[in-house]
């Protein structure tokens, strides 16, 4: 339930604290109070759309602040906890804020729950199962079909409502399938043609057997076979460099005679010993050096048949690079995929074959779960026609009727169900589809009736609050008094907000609140509770405009009708 909300700066209310009962609260007041900005305010906090318009001229922002009473075992507290809130025992703080447009710039607004900055979204999901409000735009909802299919499955009960969600996901999954299937079938010239594609460029690399990193060795291979004489001519220039000739000495004789020099005097000082061993190791490095040469020079051999053989082989590998990848080991990872991706495409009938198996089980399991769905509807619907033609007698429409049929219709995600609400107003009138037999006092009492019916018949499955937003519009009379009459029985099970301009309503109250605005404003002390005379007061300010004796004596007749007294 709500406990407590608290406006600053929204509409015309400058700032107001309104604290809030259990079971039915009414609200009351004058044309123009400020009634409505209430339930502007409750609408924020549930998660609606901010306008920077709402805003009190002058001031820059604005503030909504609601305080819920969540038990630990509710959804919405569940919901709360995960988007970061803290809960303070059982109480839910909520707070939503605007700022006002400037300079043609929208508004900014922010959404708080638990002390947490939230989406605005998140909002709506916590109060979801906490708050149902009712209005005359939900009265124009109530006109649509998918809008009485949720109310006949909300009547009949959690077990069937989780059978349509039930429904709900095996029509996914059975769609997933069908799609699957399609794309199988109408593709399948294309995957052939692939697999030849895969086949043929599988074939050409198994024939060339490219080895890793290959290309890279084969290159320098040809590099060298293309410039042997070249080779040999600088390696041997430096043989003869390092090593000498008979005529000439080359540099191991002058490191040898450098050294022979430095060892004859190295036992006089260290730092030229550490440089005679330095020189010590050209000399061993020299000779290593010497001798390769001499090795590179002597296997250095030209040999234009394995230049061509080489050759040949890079324009093989360099036809797989060229269609499959920049080198050698980018075409073996083609390979790879490609041999996967060819037993992928093989299966393909396999596929199909299991697709269509797997279609006609998921057709069978949604045909059960659509006939369970279909059955449950057509229970709820003949239950639910009779209570609430039942509470229609009840609110002064005698000889009303309700019928809610069920037809079958193409499956779909909901099941294969069209649930239509025909109304009558008298007797003697044919039933008609609701959208076009209710008035709008009329479709005010049907949602009335549907909703004590839903009441009654899962009353776990309630939300913590209604709000009804001039749920009476239209209605006068006894009617009135039967309408406060079921929001009053409605109020026994839950919390119930109810914006009113009938007396015969305001009646009924456990918590009464009168909004009055003073000097085009409305400031907390302009909200408040009433009872005993303030009561009587304000009942008889509705009942005939003004406070005066005889209105007063009505007014407490009419609380004595209602059950209360004064």
């Amino acid at each position: 339930m709500i406990a407590e909300l608290r406006i600053e700066n929204l509409g015309v209310i400058a700032e107001a604290t309104v604290a809030l009962g259990p079971r039915l609260v009414v609200l009351t007041g004058e044309t123009g109070a400020g009634k409505t900005m209430v339930l502007t305010a409750l609408n924020l906090l549930t998660g609606g759309r901010a306008d920077a318009a709402l805003v009190r001229t002058g001031a820059s922002s604005s503030a909504v602040e609601g305080l819920f009473v969540v038990p630990a075992s509710d959804a919405a507290a569940a919901r709360a906890l995960d988007a970061g809130a803290e809960l303070d025992g059982d109480e839910l703080l909520v707070l939503r804020t605007m700022t006002a447009s400037s300079d043609g710039t929208p508004g900014r607004s922010r959404a708080f729950l638990g002390g947490r900055a939230v989406p605005q979204a998140v909002l709506g999901e916590v109060a979801e199962s906490l708050v149902t409000v009712h209005g005359q735009a939900d009265q124009l909802q109530l006109r649509s079909a998918a809008r009485q299919r949720e109310v006949l499955d909300r009547f009949a009960g959690p077990a069937h409502q989780d059978l349509v969600v039930d429904h709900r996901r095996a029509w996914t999954a059975r769609q997933d399938l069908a799609a699957d299937l399609h794309d199988l079938v109408t593709r399948a010239d294309e995957r052939r043609h692939e697999a030849e594609l895969l086949r043929a460029g599988l074939a050409e690399v198994e024939r060339v057997d490219p080895q890793p990193g290959e290309d890279t060795e084969l290159a320098r291979l040809v590099e060298r076979l293309s410039h042997v004489e070249d080779l040999r001519a600088a390696s041997s220039s430096a043989h003869e460099a390092l090593s000498g000739t008979d005529d000439v000495g080359g540099a191991q004789t002058c490191v040898q005679s450098a050294l022979r020099a430095l060892e004859q005097v190295a036992g006089h000082d260290d730092v030229l010993a550490e440089l005679a061993r330095r020189t010590a190791e050209v000399g061993y490095l020299l000779t290593d050096v010497v001798t390769e040469l001499a090795g590179y020079v002597d296997g250095l051999a030209a040999d234009p048949v394995a230049l061509e053989t080489a050759q040949r082989r890079r324009a093989d590998l360099a036809t797989l690079t060229r269609a499959h990848g920049p080198d050698v080991d980018a075409v073996l990872a083609w390979a790879s995929q490609a041999g996967l991706r060819l037993l992928d495409l093989d299966s393909g009938d396999e596929q199909i074959t299991t697709l269509r198996d797997q279609l006609a089980a998921a057709d069978a399991r949604l045909g059960d779960l659509g006939s369970q769905v279909t059955a449950g509807r057509t229970a709820a619907a003949a239950r639910l026609s009779s209570s609430v033609s039942e509470e229609l007698s009840g609110l002064a429409m005698s000889g009303a009727r309700l019928d809610v049929q069920v037809r079958p219709t193409d499956p779909g995600p909901t099941g294969a169900d069209q649930v239509e609400m025909l109304f009558a107003a008298h007797p003697d009138l044919p039933l008609l589809p609701l959208a076009k037999a209710a008035s709008g006092g009329e479709l005010s009492r049907v949602m009335l009736a549907l909703e004590v019916s839903l009441a009654a018949s899962t009353p776990d499955a309630m939300a913590g609050t209604f709000v009804f937003d001039e749920v009476d519009a239209g209605v006068g009379g006894r009617a009135a008094v039967e309408v406060g009459r079921r929001l009053a029985q409605l109020g026994r099970t839950t919390q119930v907000l109810v914006v009113t301009h009938l007396p015969q309503v305001a009646a009924f109250a456990d918590h009464h609140l009168v909004v009055r605005r003073s000097d085009g404003v409305v400031r907390s002390s302009d909200v408040h509770p009433v009872d005993g005379d303030e009561r009587l007061a304000e009942l008889a300010r509705m009942l005939s405009g003004q406070d005066s004796p005889t209105a007063r004596a009505h007014a407490a007749e009419l609380l004595d009708r209602c059950g209360v007294g004064s």
